[in-house]
């Protein structure tokens, strides 16, 4: 019998009733025992949903409040020193290792963030040294583990393996200068050994321990360690499903074969060329195997006949009972049910399947293969087969005008008109901008008011003049801010937006959109991504109204704030039936168009914003330069229109960026942002190592925080970026945009970050 598992659910609600209880409980509306009996009953309709669907393996502990990163962090001990001794409850504590804390007399920033993978998902960073002191405050995974059963469904509870964990985590300031964390496994295992103990002794029969580092070219060098871990751990831990996503393991299936698992999961959605040497190399051990062919990572339906015949491959090397069929990763990267969209059309609702729907998925694919002979199977295999075949015919379908643009791409349309030393010259005269000119990263804070004025105009209640009306109001508001506050070069604060991805796409042909499709980016961020589903043009201009009107209430220059293609790409829901290039190319030309139509408008800078183009690198490093290639060819294509008087500006964060700052470079971007402060501007050694020839704005305060940074605060970020930048290339800026902030903590960090500045030009 082929059993059926689903390796993660969606932690938010349905209807984001997680989100709206965090805030709350931020906010002091919400008792810490409300918290937890809200999080409650959404893993719990998690798991009776999944149980109804008819999944064998459901997955528990998995669930967080913030990251699961950050669960193991704060279960295992691994508290930075910052956190500790402040008087704090254990969930305040995780929360300011996770978005600081400044209120009550304490005052920490968060730890950091960084992108799972190449997901759009921020883990926090797991601060480690030889001074940190594991031990299992708590055994969360036993609790969730224990909380299902006690409502009648059995799960297979999750870990995230310690060799991951290790791997992910960075040395703290208070680590010896050659430290790696790996070093700690020998101190990490016993925790280990004691939760998955725990676990087997309340009844649990396997464990989903997850090592996405055996997908990266890194975990060929870790094989004595995965020995020696696993070795110690397979003793006393229930049935062992090592767990692997996002990409090939490669030659690491050599000593993983040898490993003493039970099973082991591969993603074939990602990576399907790795089955055979996968088989052959399991073949003759008793190892499962648990086969990732529903996409964890997009909402299109599953092709059901391609995913049997994966699964038919398998059975047919070990035989049904070492088969497991399986979404590829978590759902974790997916809306939760396609049952809250209510205004798809039918042929697009036929297209897509949410976390519900894709636990129903491996379900059916598991009867199938089981030899089901239950009518339900049958009727939903034949419709499966018609829904394919329906979108298939949907995708052969191009739009001519569009593809014979791509077709027509130049080479010198990829550069502009004359290099950067150049540009600086003519930029210089025109913008006349101060030494260490300040900015925003583009967005300001959405107010209650702005939100609320959105929601009428779609629900009918305001009309299109009433709500336009209102957006100069706000636009003029955040200007004369600016200007209060002495910022050098504006922006508009984007109060139109309502994502920094899916305003862009309301206006392109080929988008679809949800009303309730969340996805968790970080925290209680969450964010609803458009769907590609046809070749993308732009029909008219998209921002250059409301830049326009922002530079006629303003003497100082206007920037004009764009996503890039490739960002625009990777946050939504992509295209699977043409390659990821060619929907880049479609979304340049788009961009290309406005930026040329900002520029006849009058507006002299002009940021397109490229916060995914690391996060979108391939997992495996052979597989970087054809990716690298098309992608800043992309953000070039989309950028190289402009005269040299025109400043272009991108900005990149929460992503380590050392491995690609060639291909950084090369962007040739007149200047970069980058989030410096939240990672302890170790971006430095990258700049020192590479040189930078273009302008660059280090982030000076990490905004996904509500604490308020000082003038001195900023000032000593600003000797320590000196030392390296030159100051004539030196912007200042905040880390990323103002959009989830408050007004009261934005302007007086603004108002701080603009007294650091004038301390910058007056001493440096």
């Amino acid at each position: 019998m082929v059993l059926s598992s689903v390796l993660g659910f969606p932690r938010i609600g349905a209807n984001r009733e997680v989100k709206k209880a965090v805030e709350a409980y931020w906010a002091g509306k919400l008792s810490a025992e409300d918290l937890i009996k809200a999080a409650a009953d959404v893993k719990k309709s998690s798991w009776t949903s999944l149980k109804e669907r008819g999944v064998d393996l459901i997955p528990s502990g998995e669930f967080s409040l913030y990251d699961h990163v950050l669960d193991h962090s704060a279960a295992f001990n691994a508290i930075p020193k910052r956190y500790q001794g402040l008087g704090l409850s254990a969930l305040d504590v995780f929360f300011a290792m996770g978005r600081g804390r400044q209120a009550d007399g304490v005052d920490v920033p968060a730890c950091e963030m960084k992108k799972w993978f190449d997901s759009n998902y921020h883990f926090v960073v797991p601060e480690l040294s030889e001074e940190t002191d594991f031990k299992l405050l708590y055994n969360k995974v036993l609790a969730e583990y224990k909380e299902a059963k006690e409502i009648g469904v059995v799960t297979r509870p999750v870990v995230l393996g310690p060799i991951s964990y290790l791997v992910l985590g960075k040395a703290a300031k208070e680590a010896s200068p050659n430290f790696q964390p790996i070093s700690l496994l020998p101190k990490l295992l016993p925790v280990y050994k004691q939760l998955l103990s725990e676990l087997k002794a309340a009844g649990a029969e396997s464990v989903q321990i997850d090592e996405p580092i055996l997908v990266l070219d890194k975990g060929a060098e870790l094989d004595k360690q995965y020995a020696f871990a696993y070795a110690e751990l397979a003793p006393v831990s229930p049935k062992i499903m090592l767990t692997t996503y996002f990409n090939r393991l490669d030659s690491n299936i050599n000593f993983i074969a040898k490993l003493p698992v039970a099973g082991l999961h591969i993603d074939l959605v990602r990576a399907p060329q790795q089955l055979g040497e996968v088989l052959a190399a399991i073949k003759s051990t008793p190892i499962v195997i648990s086969l990732g062919v529903v996409s964890g990572r997009n909402i299109w339906k599953a092709d059901f006949a391609a995913a049997i015949k994966f699964a038919q491959t398998a059975i047919a090397a070990l035989g049904a009972d070492r088969v497991v069929v399986a979404t590829s990763s978590s759902l974790l990267h997916t809306p939760v049910t396609l049952a809250s969209e209510k205004k798809l059309t039918e042929q697009q609702r036929d297209w897509f399947s949410f976390a519900l729907e894709k636990a129903a998925e491996v379900a059916t694919i598991a009867a199938v293969l089981s030899g089901s002979q239950d009518p339900k199977v049958s009727a939903a295999l034949e419709a499966n087969k018609i829904s394919i075949a329906k979108r298939r015919e949907f995708e052969s379908t191009s739009d001519d005008a569009v593809r014979k643009r791509v077709a027509a791409i130049t080479p010198d349309m990829y550069d502009r008109k004359s290099p950067f030393a150049v540009r600086k010259e003519v930029q210089a005269k025109h913008l006349n901008l101060p030494r260490f000119p300040t900015t925003t990263i583009g967005s300001f804070p959405q107010t209650k008011e702005i939100r609320t004025a959105r929601a009428k105009l779609g629900k009918g209640e305001i009309s299109q003049a009433e709500y336009d009306e209102f957006i100069k109001k706000e636009i003029e508001l955040v200007v004369k801010f600016q200007e209060k506050v002495g910022l050098d070069l504006l922006v508009h604060g984007e109060p139109e937006r309502n994502d920094m991805v899916q305003y862009f796409g309301e206006q392109l042909t080929g988008f679809v959109f949800t009303q309730n499709a969340w996805v968790q980016s970080y925290g209680s961020r969450y964010v609803r991504p458009p769907i590609i589903v046809s070749d993308v043009s732009r029909p008219t201009p998209m921002t250059v109204r409301w830049s326009s009107y922002a530079q006629s209430v303003s003497s100082k220059p206007m920037k004009g704030m764009l996503s890039g293609p490739v960002t625009i790409l990777n946050w939504s829901f992509p295209r699977d039936d043409v390659p990821r290039k060619l929907q880049s190319q479609q979304l340049a030309l788009a961009l290309r168009d406005e930026v040329l139509d900002l520029e006849k408008a009058g507006i002299s800078a002009i940021q397109v914003d490229e916060p995914a183009i690391r996060e979108g690198l391939p997992l495996r490093r052979s597989d970087w330069d054809e990716y690298l290639q098309w992608a800043v060819d992309t953000f070039k294509l989309s950028t190289a229109g402009v005269t040299d008087a025109t400043q272009t500006h991108s900005h990149f964060c929460y992503s380590d960026f050392g491995d690609i700052f060639p291909s950084i470079q090369r962007l040739d971007a007149d200047v970069i942002s980058i989030e410096f402060s939240k990672s302890d501007m170790k971006l430095l050694h990258t700049f020192k190592q590479y040189g930078y020839s273009n302008q660059i704005g280090p982030g000076v305060y990490d905004i996904h925080s509500p604490r308020i940074p000082s003038e001195a605060e900023i000032i000593e970020r600003l000797k320590t970026t000196l030392a390296i930048i030159p100051d004539h290339l030196m912007f200042i800026n905040p880390d990323c945009g103002l959009k989830t902030r408050g007004w009261k903590e934005t302007e007086a960090s603004l108002a701080n970050l603009v007294a650091a500045a004038r301390w910058a030009r007056a001493n440096a």
